[in-house]
């Protein structure tokens, strides 16, 4: 009796599959869509660096990356909403932003929150980083911080302090410069440690909710530090419009001190930009301010297990030494947590005080408080 070609097939597949020799389903890996639309060093350290990383350790997932720069957030952000009710895939499991900028997404309920008993490593997340929305995990943080040419700069002349710097800087005419608020972080940043000066240094003082008192009181206090130093600023008080124009004033020694985000610098010495004579620090008694960037997941994500196992592994020690090394970026978790060796090679601006400026209708004002009293010789619109 001869048998159908099907049962054959059937056979000789079920015999295989006994013995191992295929894998079919048990070994295909789960996808986990991963989008950034970060500039280009965190889009490449994303592709390059982190993802191969990861699936290393994880190979039972594979990131499947999209740079979303472009086409922007929102597009996939809508894609993912929509989904909510159609029951859909969203086709997104990890995004690299923060859910605040996108208000329609908070009102249709599509984040979830992350959790310590689905991500473990949440434990270990600094109290600065947590602080700032339940709706996404924190996994690098950035500040501005001071770098100076040790080469022209006696190390007992260092400032330690806010107050020491305004003093450096009066002291030492035209070797220090910081950019124009509305043109860059690293000098907004500047401005706002000012208004942290004079508040007390006492960050908590600005509450995400709009206060006009408090911009009364301190910012004209504010604006009265930094006119002090106006004409003792590069070049009568000439202000960059931009952090790489200060950087670059930097790198060919127009100025020996500078204020810089702190990936921008800590790349721009790795990368050989800035001299390597470069040096960083941190102010003793209040950091300037920073931020942190979050991932966020969608809580309809197809593969919710993958993306839970993604943003645990970048808050592993793993992980967040990879922010530290390739990309000049503070750790989301404490330093002490990091080896030995990256403690000491950035101990000079260790700190898990990141001070966050609440914006809002804040920063409008603040700016054109600063035109208006300081930097009165440039034209805002310029």
């Amino acid at each position: 009796m001869r048998l159908s070609k099907w049962i054959v097939r059937a056979i000789v597949l079920g015999l295989m599959l006994a013995l191992g020799v295929v894998g079919v389903h048990a070994q295909e890996k789960s996808v986990i869509n991963l989008y950034s639309s970060g500039d280009t060093n965190i889009t490449d350290w994303f592709q390059n660096v982190v993802i191969p990383a990861f699936e290393a350790e994880y190979p039972q997932y594979t990131v499947q990356f999209t740079n979303s720069r472009a086409a922007g957030d929102e597009p996939i952000i809508d894609r993912a909403i929509a989904a909510l009710t159609s029951g859909d895939d969203p086709m997104v499991e990890v995004m690299d932003i923060d859910p605040r900028g996108f208000a329609s997404s908070i009102e249709a309920g599509l984040w979830y929150e992350p959790t310590v008993e689905d991500i473990p490593n949440l434990a270990d997340v600094i109290d600065a980083a947590t602080r700032l929305t339940p709706l996404a995990a924190a996994y690098r943080g950035s500040q501005v911080l001071i770098a100076y040419n040790s080469e022209m700069i006696a190390e007992e002349d260092i400032p330690a302090t806010f107050a020491e710097l305004l003093e450096w800087i009066k002291a030492n005419p035209g070797q220090f410069v910081y950019c124009r608020p509305d043109k860059g972080g690293s000098g907004g940043n500047f401005v706002r440690r000012a208004v942290y000066e004079v508040s007390g240094k006492d960050p908590s003082v600005w509450t995400p909710e709009f206060d006009q008192s408090l911009a009364d009181k301190y910012f004209p206090e504010a604006m009265a530090l930094l006119q002090d130093i106006h004409s003792s600023i590069y070049d009568n008080g000439a202000y960059p419009a931009g952090n790489n124009p200060v950087l670059e004033l930097f790198a060919s020694g127009e100025v020996s001190m500078i204020s810089a985000w702190s990936d921008q610098a800590i790349q721009g010495i790795n990368r050989g930009f800035l001299p390597e004579t470069t040096k960083i620090l941190q102010f003793s008694d209040l950091p300037m301010p920073g931020g942190y960037t979050h991932l966020a997941i969608p809580k309809n994500a197809a593969n919710l297990k993958g993306a839970q196992d993604f943003v645990n592994w970048m808050l592993s020690p793993a992980g967040q030494s990879l922010v530290v090394e390739v990309i000049g970026g503070f750790p989301a978790i404490s330093w002490d947590m990091l080896s030995p060796e990256l403690q000491e090679r950035f101990n000079s601006v260790i700190t898990d005080n990141v001070p966050t400026w609440p914006g809002g209708d804040y920063n409008p004002l603040l700016t054109k408080a600063w035109y208006e009293t300081v930097a009165t010789n440039i034209d805002p619109n310029s």
